[in-house]
């Protein structure tokens, strides 16, 4: 399905996630926007998610950097068509931005669209792109602090995903703190300890996916 955007969706966030948001529906794309600080692994476990679910669902991702195409081409490496936006300094994606990139995506051949946002805890979580789902990132190097210091990140997200729990045995880094943090800025939030690296808790993460994607499907 080609996507024609008119001028008035592309001046107001709000309009373009709504003009977002029901193309979606109308196409049964489940859409994720996966958030987190630089680094964090979103590229990574996107690799392996592709890598896993490729022969059951259908996916693209939209990725979002200051520059450069690198994210994106890791994806197309996997065999997953990928979109760069390139914010040219901009700390984040806006619908409008998305609206736009969705024009060179066919949602027909879709079922699964990940949008990996620029990095950044701050100024990602407040734009509405039109997603189904906030998903974000943290990892064990960067401190037991995040959750705290960084609330409206986690208050808008339904799931965090705690990445490079390999690296545990050498770090400062406990689990439950974080668990706890989360529990007291966001109850309806869920954290999900997991390693793209090694693969220890992605099963539990494809589980999700595909929750979340029979949930899509009823809409």
């Amino acid at each position: 399905m080609k996507v024609t955007l008119r001028t008035d969706v592309l001046t107001n966030n709000d309009k373009a996630a709504e003009f977002n948001r029901d193309l979606f529906q109308k196409m049964k794309v489940m859409v994720v926007n996966l958030m987190s600080s630089p680094g964090a692994g979103k590229t990574t476990l996107l690799e392996e998610t592709v890598r896993a679910l490729a022969e059951k669902y259908r996916i693209a991702v939209i990725e979002g950097d200051l520059a450069t195409e690198r994210d994106a081409n890791r994806i197309r490496a996997m065999g997953a068509k990928a979109v760069q936006i390139n914010t040219h300094g901009g700390c984040h994606l806006d619908a409008r931005m998305v609206a736009a990139a969705l024009a060179e995506l066919d949602l027909e051949v879709i079922d699964l669209l990940f949008i990996e946002n620029v990095g950044n805890l701050v100024c990602p979580s407040g734009y509405d792109l039109g997603q189904n789902h906030k998903v974000a990132v943290l990892s064990i190097p960067e401190g037991n602090d995040k959750i705290p210091k960084y609330p409206q990140m986690f208050m808008r997200t339904e799931l965090v995903l705690l990445n490079k729990i390999d690296l545990l045995p050498f770090l400062d880094f406990s689990v439950e703190e974080a668990r706890k943090d989360l529990g007291e800025i966001n109850p309806a939030s869920s954290l999900l300890p997991l390693s793209a690296r090694t693969k220890e808790g992605l099963d539990e993460w494809f589980s999700w996916i595909e929750g979340a994607f029979q949930k899509c499907l009823q809409l």
